[in-house]
């Protein structure tokens, strides 16, 4: 196993460790550890919300889930040598959730969940057909996942980091602070926001402390959106295995990592979307110097995907075109169509038994495959969306005897009022 560089104590909160790391970008929060380009070292992730998120049968606490403090992340790791202009190799050389033997309630111990968040608590990609809180637990078994909230369903966990990157420079920070109110001010009091704007209020940035500290969480940017320093990607297919290359924009580049999932669909579509658990991470890390320039590689990570994905034999396909629900046409709306491929799915599940909620946590957690199928076709995009059949314990194909009903078991739950 390689050295623990990072440690984290389950028992406690994020605030609390031994390293303090951080839920806000800026240039200025300053490295916790430095590693060498050739180093391969283990690095521990608290689950995004730091235990915020209970296993039981109540989404009361996703709809009251506290979107200001996340995403805590491990780091910054400081890399010895690295410049801007540099790309950073790193190599996710295992993933994992916590070690079952460590004591504690929190997710990523034998369990992780999946939640719909609330419409006035950020929504999620089908929040107009889905605005209230609901949530899943699922239990591991090895690779495996399975929900007492969602029968029938098993898969092989394709697990991954959903957010890693490098620090912004104080100019590219800049200039995401003034794009997305740009945003923001064409719509300031649409529900969800079109952005989130710098919020002081809950910002963790390391050692920061005092004045240099109230100066930095007023810039400083939340972390929920993927950047050009990657971030918050939610790319499933960046798993033990991948090798991805990192822009640096600051001395040392001051990589972190965090938000780690068991498994994701395609898209992470609930927005809490996949199974969202605490682990480790094992990387190695290296540096192309100059390499931004070498390979056009200015902003936006490339990465190199792993080669450890259950391998599914058969699939189920829905199709969607950019047409709203009520008729009215759009122009190649590729977000429209993903939209109108995924209530396909979920309506043909209901057909099975499923609650549309179990059938929306279905899409939101197991390795799905989302493709972007047509854009030259005017005036209608096609979007695709592919779930294995192999994940379900019972024949999901279509057939002249018609679909076999199965019991839902207990349900989604959903938070009270």
């Amino acid at each position: 196993m390689p050295k623990v560089v990072y440690p984290l104590d389950s028992s406690k909160k994020f605030t609390d460790q031994k390293y303090v790391g951080h839920n806000r970008w800026h240039p200025d929060v300053p490295a916790n550890v430095t590693v060498r380009p050739g180093d391969t070292f283990r690095v521990d992730c608290r689950e995004w919300f730091d235990g915020a998120i209970h296993n039981d049968d109540s989404a009361d606490d996703v709809r009251d889930a506290p979107l200001s403090t996340v995403h805590v992340l491990s780091g910054p790791f400081a890399v010895e040598g690295a410049q801007p202009g540099d790309l950073l190799i790193v190599d996710i050389v295992d993933v994992g959730p916590i070690p079952q033997e460590d004591s504690g309630p929190l997710a990523g111990q034998g369990w992780g969940y999946t939640g719909i968040f609330a419409t006035q608590n950020g929504g999620g990609f089908l929040t107009e057909q889905f605005p209230d809180a609901y949530k899943v637990i699922w239990d591991f078994t090895g690779q495996k996942a399975t929900s007492r909230h969602v029968p029938g369903v098993s898969f092989t966990g394709i697990v991954h980091p959903g957010l890693m990157g490098t620090a912004p420079s104080a100019d590219l920070l800049s200039r995401w602070n003034r794009r997305e109110q740009a945003l923001i001010d064409t719509d300031p009091d649409r529900v969800p926001p079109l952005a989130l704007p710098p919020l002081p209020q809950d910002a963790i940035l390391g050692t920061l402390q005092g004045a240099d500290l109230e100066r930095a969480a007023a810039e400083a940017a939340r972390t929920a959106p993927p950047r050009e320093n990657g971030g918050n990607q939610d790319i499933k297919n960046f798993t033990k295995g991948s090798r991805v290359f990192y822009p640096v924009f600051v001395d040392g580049a001051k990589l972190s990592m965090g938000d780690l999932h068991f498994s994701q669909g395609d898209g992470e579509i609930t927005f809490c979307g996949a199974i969202e658990m605490g682990g480790f991470i094992d990387l190695h890390v290296d540096l192309i110097k100059g390499g931004m320039e070498t390979y056009g590689v200015s902003e936006n990570a490339i990465f190199i995907p792993g080669n450890v994905d259950p391998r599914y034999e058969r699939w189920l396909a829905f199709s969607g075109t950019s047409v709203t629900l009520d008729g009215e046409q759009r122009y190649l709306d590729s977000h429209l169509s993903y939209q109108r491929a995924c209530l396909h799915a979920i309506d043909y599940l209901t057909k099975f038994g499923y609650s549309p909620e179990q059938a929306y946590m279905i899409l939101g957690a197991a390795p799905i495959e989302g493709r972007l199928s047509g854009v030259v076709d005017i005036p209608n995009s096609c979007s695709t969306v592919y779930i294995p059949t192999g994940i379900f314990d019972f024949d999901v194909e279509p057939s002249a005897s018609g679909p076999t009903r199965i019991d839902p078991g207990m349900g989604v739950p959903k938070s009270s009022f």
